[in-house]
């Protein structure tokens, strides 16, 4: 315990003075993001704190990663830097969302391939455990990677968001990893945790700094790693293990909830409407609490309490219900959710335009 102490703080640390510096440089040569029409800010803000993030996290790791336990970790820290630097390339100079998808299949693809971290079957889905053609899981957990990264990178439209539920999901995974008796991955994850931790005090409102895509790429690709490695550990966990959960899979999507929900969700509005899944809009949930009259930071906190409300709810349930069942009914919930948030939206917009 006391190795991820230390960990954390030294992220931590590494971050909390480093993004100062950054977001003094970011504003003498004038890199700031500059308010537009879908902007939740009315001022110019440094866009780099995901600099801050990737140096504490990756300082962190490199020192207190017992190597010996971590073999593949060279390529895990590829992926990490290959996400920054598109990341930070887009921070400073916008490029297509094609050329950030193709970025983030090529990282997957350096985990998955080289790294040897992948999703070996169904785990229970569809009734099926083990599949003999280990390429189709291959294939599968790189668009279950992009599908996460793009989930963490597009609900960092508001202060705090995305720092909150990547702290979330990664010190709920990585406490478990440590009893689990996975400390390799317990590292990487609270590295994360402090990273955003100490990044998570510039960013909420009034914001010093956003994380940009430099972090929200980064903080995708480790909840990524972290969430296809549970689903596997927990897998071969023995049966009488008293850290094995039996709805693994729904665990695993309960952690990353929000990302994964309203990615999904806003893809298949959009395709349904007959628009590009990467054209921008403000049908996210974010949005709509923001466009209902909430601030940031209630916004913020009212997802992150939600995420935690659905992490419970499986928990509690685990065991109670088959991983069908329990799938059923997160998907419903959220679905139901979300569905009450529009109407009570266009209700709200409607009264301010009768006003």
């Amino acid at each position: 315990m006391f190795i991820l102490l230390l960990c954390f703080l030294t992220a931590f640390a590494m971050s909390y003075l480093a993004i100062p510096y950054i977001i003094k440089i970011a504003r003498d040569r004038n890199l700031c993001e500059v308010p537009g029409e879908r902007s939740s800010h009315t001022i110019s803000t440094p866009a780099l704190g995901g600099i801050g993030i990737f140096c504490g996290t990756i300082f962190a790791v490199l020192m207190w990663t017992p190597f010996q336990n971590f073999a593949n970790l060279q390529y895990v820290l590829c992926a990490l830097l290959l996400m920054f630097l598109v990341g930070l390339k887009d921070d400073l100079a916008p490029i297509l969302p094609q050329t950030k998808f193709t970025a983030q299949f090529f990282a997957s693809l350096v985990v998955v391939l080289q790294g040897g971290i992948y999703l070996e079957g169904f785990y229970g889905l569809f009734g099926v455990y083990d599949f003999a053609y280990i390429n189709i899981f291959r294939a599968l957990t790189v668009i279950v990677f992009m599908l996460i990264i793009n989930g963490f990178n597009l609900i960092d439209g508001i202060n705090g968001l995305a720092g909150s539920i990547g702290t979330l999901a990664a010190g709920i995974l990585g406490g478990w990893f440590f009893w689990a008796g996975r400390i390799e991955l317990s590292v990487l994850s609270f590295a994360l945790v402090g990273a955003c931790v100490a990044f998570l005090k510039f960013n909420y409102t009034p914001a010093k700094t956003f994380m940009g895509d430099s972090g929200s790429l980064v903080i995708g690709m480790v909840c990524a790693i972290l969430i296809t490695s549970f689903i596997d550990v927990n897998h071969h966990l023995p049966a009488n293990s008293p850290y094995k959960i039996a709805n693994g899979p729904v665990f695993a999507i309960s952690v990353a909830i929000l990302p994964i929900f309203d990615t999904v969700r806003v893809f298949l509005t959009r395709i349904a409407r007959g628009q590009s899944p990467f054209a921008p809009d403000r049908r996210h949930i974010h949005h709509l609490l923001i466009d209902f009259g909430f601030s940031h930071t209630m916004t913020s906190a009212i997802l992150t309490g939600v995420s935690i409300l659905f992490i419970t709810l499986v928990v509690v349930l685990d065991g109670l219900l088959g991983l069908h069942a329990l799938l059923l009914l997160i998907i419903s919930l959220a679905s139901a959710l979300t569905y009450y948030l529009h109407w009570a939206v266009g209700r709200y917009r409607a009264k301010k335009m009768a006003f």
